[in-house]
């Protein structure tokens, strides 16, 4: 189990929009990119075997700017396809922010981060002690009937805090931007508090009107 003090002060990192990474969740991923490629083998050869997912910036004219906090995973399980391409899960570990990004040779992009400010990520699972479930299953039941999708709802029910709250934010299809300010949520509590807010508003279709079901 990774500490503190094993992270180290550069890191890889892996702009995906859309992809969210939040600590103690997994995130499986399919690597076929040559650079990408070269990335996990590299990461694999590390005592901590970690890598920063990091969602891209929409700045004008910058085709390659970075959100400054993302939120680094350690490769837990892969397996390698017949033609070369990996099937990796990662493990959340810590969000970090990045202080700028190293030169190098590697195909890839690495940047030098801070994980000050995100101690709770490595310390136990959180608790929202002002989660009304009852409420939040109810709204999350007519999400998943307005857009007709199907899930395990015995499964959500038992499902601790946390672990409903994370893999919601992870899973649920919401703007990159969206996504991002569920990553930054500094507890579980605003984490939640976002994710009830996404919800209705994608319910209202983006307007003041809900959408009829």
């Amino acid at each position: 189990m990774l500490t503190a003090a094993d992270l180290p002060e550069t890191i890889p990192v892996f702009p995906l929009p859309g992809a969210l990474l939040l600590p103690r969740a997994r995130l499986p991923l399919h690597i076929f990119e040559p650079r990408y490629l070269q990335m996990v083998e590299d990461c694999l050869k590390t005592q901590t075997r970690l890598i920063g997912m990091i969602q891209p910036s929409a700045l004008p004219g910058r085709d390659d700017a970075l959100h400054c906090i993302g939120c680094a995973g350690r490769i837990t399980q892969f397996s390698e396809t017949e033609d070369g391409r990996y099937l990796i899960t990662l493990s959340g570990v810590s969000r970090y922010r990045i202080r700028r990004e190293v030169d190098g040779f590697a195909p890839y992009r690495r940047c030098e981060v801070s994980w000050s400010g995100f101690d709770r990520d490595m310390g136990r699972t959180e608790a929202d002690e002002e989660f009304d479930r009852g409420n939040f299953m109810d709204l999350l039941n007519r999400y998943f009937s307005a857009r007709s999708l199907n899930t395990d709802w015995k499964t959500l029910e038992d499902a601790e805090d946390e672990l409903l709250i994370n893999s919601l934010s992870m899973l649920l299809e919401f703007d990159p931007e969206d996504k991002q300010a569920l990553l930054e949520a500094p507890c579980l509590r605003t984490r939640r508090e976002t994710l009830v807010t996404l919800i209705e508003f994608s319910l209202r279709g983006g307007s003041g009107e809900e959408v009829i079901q």
